[in-house]
């Protein structure tokens, strides 16, 4: 028995919380993992996973044993990454990533490659999702969230403050009328963004004079994805709380308006959310530092 690839098989079905999903991350058929375990569990002694119809738990062996093959594996890596080929020393292997797919698409993956070129020897997987998803159960290092976090289990790095604004399109303004107070927000007509996870619109709010203010807005259409809110708002459908970055070319085109310029909307925090212990990485660490400076390189994303 290979010891080494047993704890990297055991440390993906933990992460997993199944068979099934570990076997397909590591393409491997799950019977082969199945038998890894039961030698595993021979080899020690001891009974490291119980399983039950609906799901795996550690025993506390297996809760001790899967905390010291985290350590030995990233030591492993780290030993290995000092002395192994042309460059010897760079963060290596593969780092799977989660996106918001129009942060991902519109700030992001336009400047990746310069993170290649300069690590080589990582291999990126970047999934572009707005469906919030389980790290540790899908195998990922690290997920970019915006807005208010749920994850109490989770390491979260701060990335910046998404900034948002009210716009409409021209004729839409000069039909109904240009809203000049939030009062006058209750007349008009907006585009509902509904978050995919619960079902639940997002709340209208402002800051006025350092405390919220939610406005209640009727909506003409309910979306719940973002570049969707956005193009709803270029039809002309109604007003729309978007984010600054999203509608920079409409509104220096002036396809878009903004309205309210000097009440805006609360922004939103940006997060980078990884499991405990996996910042000790370098290939995260590294990722976590570029990501760091494009983000702060855009004024819209730090408001």
């Amino acid at each position: 028995m290979d010891r080494l690839k047993a704890m990297q098989t055991f440390v993906r079905i933990v992460e997993a919380n199944s068979y099934t999903k570990a076997a397909e991350t590591l393409d491997l058929p799950r019977a082969a993992l199945t038998a890894t375990i039961k030698k595993l569990e021979a080899y020690l002694g001891t009974q490291l996973l119980q399983r039950t119809t609906r799901r795996l738990s550690l025993t506390q062996d297996g809760t001790d044993y899967y905390h010291k093959c985290l350590d030995i594996l990233q030591a492993v890596e780290d030993a290995e990454g000092t002395f192994r080929g042309p460059n010897a020393g760079l963060p290596r292997g593969r780092l799977r990533v989660e996106l918001p797919g129009t942060l991902g698409r519109n700030i992001v993956i336009p400047h990746i490659a310069r993170f290649c070129e300069k690590y080589p020897e990582v291999e990126l997987v970047v999934g572009l999702s707005e469906r919030v998803r389980d790290l540790i159960e899908e195998g990922l290092d690290c997920s970019v969230r915006v807005g208010t976090l749920q994850d109490s289990n989770m390491i979260a790095r701060h990335l910046g403050n998404m900034a948002f604004l009210t716009c409409a399109t021209p004729a839409y303004l000069q039909k109904y009328g240009v809203p000049q107070t939030l009062e006058d927000l209750r007349a008009h007509r907006g585009v509902s963004h509904f978050s995919g996870l619960t079902g639940r619109p997002y709340d209208w709010d402002y800051m006025v004079d350092g405390s919220v203010v939610r406005v209640e807005v009727q909506s003409s259409i309910s979306v719940n994805d973002a570049e969707a809110n956005v193009a709803c708002a270029l039809q002309g459908m109604g007003l729309s709380q978007a984010a600054r970055y999203q509608v920079r070319e409409y509104l220096e085109n002036g396809t878009l308006v903004e309205v309210l310029p000097g009440t805006l909307p609360t922004p939103m925090p940006i997060s980078l959310l990884y499991p405990q212990g996996r910042m000790a990485s370098p290939r995260l660490r590294v990722f976590a530092d570029w990501l760091t400076e494009i983000l702060q390189s855009d004024a819209d994303l730090q408001g």
